[in-house]
């Protein structure tokens, strides 16, 4: 059995946060954002809007593409950080909301890596011949959890939402895949309050634990290292060398981080996808944003073989090799 993609769709807010914005913000310039990080604006949302409210529009995006309704979804996983509320699941939110009524629902938490964790899982459920169709959602609103007032994190993320449907395909697909994470550095890159350990109460909010907080020269080492070696296992699983790939997809966090990964995978320029100047890194749905947009301009075509590539808090890492 064959399985891939049949449909895809995206949704990014309509606020832009531009780099010259944040300059009235924080102690920050244009040039210096554009130098460290490649980004020069970001969408953000508006107050009172949730997760699943962008990952429905995506979803609803997405179902039109591949052509179904909702009704022929079997399982919706919503990969994402930034769920609406701790319970229930944002899955079974955007489920109600998209008329998602025959199937199952769960969200997914790999941070940034989300949405290839998201496939994996989805693979193993079409393959096994449990479910036909299957919703993946990439989508976080991570301006929430933003201090705007910290210009090493808040210069770098915005919010979005990307779907694809996973279902039996009669050629091409996912070829394989490599999943992965490390504990050990789960300090780097955390958002420490109102969980269970540390529910909220005026104290955490008033020392801003409810912020993200990154140790960013630490992760950046680590992401390099962690997509290549991902993108390596998931090659040599296919048996597919890199100079058969047409577009590498990686996760849109950093320009200096994509340049690095390229240059370890000997990847040319021409072959990269890159989108993080408009949107930033948006977290779980950032590479499927890039992904839909790789596509709509004409990057690849059904046949050629093309790699995602995605690194995030956890520590966790993945990739997967795709034939169109």
């Amino acid at each position: 059995m064959r399985v891939g993609i049949t449909g895809l769709g995206f949704y990014v807010p309509e606020k832009i946060l531009t780099n010259q914005d944040l300059e009235k913000m924080v102690d920050t310039t244009d040039e210096w954002i554009r130098t460290r990080t490649g980004i020069s604006e970001r969408r953000i949302a508006e107050k009172g809007v949730g997760t699943s409210d962008l990952a429905a529009k995506a979803a609803l995006s997405a179902l039109k593409n591949a052509g179904i309704d909702a009704t022929a979804i079997d399982l919706v996983i919503a990969a994402t950080s930034t769920p609406d509320m701790p319970l229930p699941s944002t899955a079974c939110i955007l489920q109600h909301k998209i008329g998602a009524k025959n199937a199952a629902a769960f969200d997914l938490a790999a941070a940034c890596a989300g949405f290839v964790y998201g496939l994996v899982t989805a693979e193993q459920f079409v393959r096994s011949g449990m479910y036909q169709n299957v919703l993946v959602l990439g989508a976080d609103l991570i301006s929430s959890y933003i201090d705007w007032t910290d210009r090493s994190t808040c210069i770098l993320f915005g919010d979005g939402a990307a779907a694809a449907v996973v279902s039996q395909v009669k050629s091409g697909g996912f070829l394989s895949s490599s999943i992965g994470s490390d504990g050990q550095y789960a300090e780097l890159l955390t958002i420490t309050c109102g969980g269970s350990k540390n529910p909220a109460t005026p104290d955490t909010v008033k020392t801003k634990g409810h912020y993200l907080q990154m140790s960013g020269g630490e992760v950046f080492k680590l992401a390099v290292r962690g997509m290549s070696d991902s993108v390596e296992k998931a090659l040599a699983k296919a048996n597919v060398k890199p100079e058969e790939i047409v577009c590498f997809v990686p996760h849109q966090a950093n320009l200096r981080i994509i340049d690095a990964v390229a240059e370890r995978l000997h990847l040319p320029k021409e072959k990269i996808f890159i989108n993080l100047q408009k949107y930033g890194n948006t977290s779980a749905a950032s590479c499927a944003i890039a992904l839909c947009e790789a596509l709509s301009q004409g990057k690849f075509k059904k046949g050629d073989k093309i790699v995602l590539a995605t690194f995030g808090s956890g520590l966790v890492w993945g990739a997967m090799v795709i034939e169109w």
